[in-house]
């Protein structure tokens, strides 16, 4: 049986949390912070998931001021139903004015056999900060990888700021593990950083080593890109 769930942070200035609810395989808690005036939330797994035809989703939002941080304490394995069908999990996260975000998340894991649609979506204020990670893992050890599907979509005092998408594994479009997109990795990542001190300093785009590449993004933000 497939199993829809949503969980929801809503943070405040000061660290006061109004909002923590759980859902299903999805258990938030609050941790300890590392500033004082903050508020860090963990993502802790209830259950094995998500599995094929599951419908998840999480919400986190950091209200005007406040400053919030969520991570998780393990990876995210995406696994087969017993039906084949597609598991589909949404994120969804927002700040406002002078709002500080972070979105510390551990690996996606698609296992052998899974279908995972994953869909983050952004909305920030003008003066809103964020720092977003990413990380997809095709398959566990000696295993073919699962198909993903990932989209991230972030906006800026309404305006586009970033929307792109990356799909892999059995079902993807032909070239997806070819020289122009993973060239045969299997692990890739993204680091996402929206700060308004970067309209006046913007980073300058550079390769980091041989499968790493920094790359400024009109907004103001700064995106790096590694395999």
């Amino acid at each position: 049986m497939s199993v829809r769930a949503t969980a929801r942070i809503v943070a405040r200035a000061g660290g006061a949390l109004p909002v923590l609810e759980s859902d299903g395989p999805l258990a938030v808690r609050r941790t300890r912070a590392r500033e004082p005036g903050t508020a860090r939330v963990t993502v802790v797994g209830a259950m094995s998931a998500p599995l094929g035809g599951d419908r998840l989703a999480l919400e986190a939002r950091a209200g005007d001021g406040a400053h919030l941080t969520v991570d998780a304490a393990a990876a995210t394995v995406s696994l087969p139903g017993p039906t084949g069908a597609t598991a589909h999990y949404d994120v969804r996260l927002a700040a406002g004015e002078r709002a500080r975000l972070v979105w510390l998340p551990e690996q996606l894991i698609a296992a052998n056999g899974s279908s995972l649609r994953m869909r983050t979506t952004v909305e920030l204020a003008a003066t809103a900060r964020l720092v977003l990670r990413e990380e997809q893992v095709l398959g566990r050890t000696d295993e073919e990888p699962g198909t993903l599907l990932t989209r991230l979509t972030v906006r800026r005092a309404g305006r586009p700021l970033l929307d792109q998408e990356l799909a892999c594994g059995p079902g993807a479009p032909g070239g997806w593990d070819g020289p122009a997109v993973l060239a045969g990795h299997r692990a890739v990542g993204q680091l996402l950083v929206v700060d308004g001190a970067f309209e006046a300093e913007p980073v300058v785009p550079r390769q980091l080593g041989a499968t790493a590449v920094l790359t400024p993004l009109a907004g103001p933000a700064a995106l790096v890109t590694a395999l």
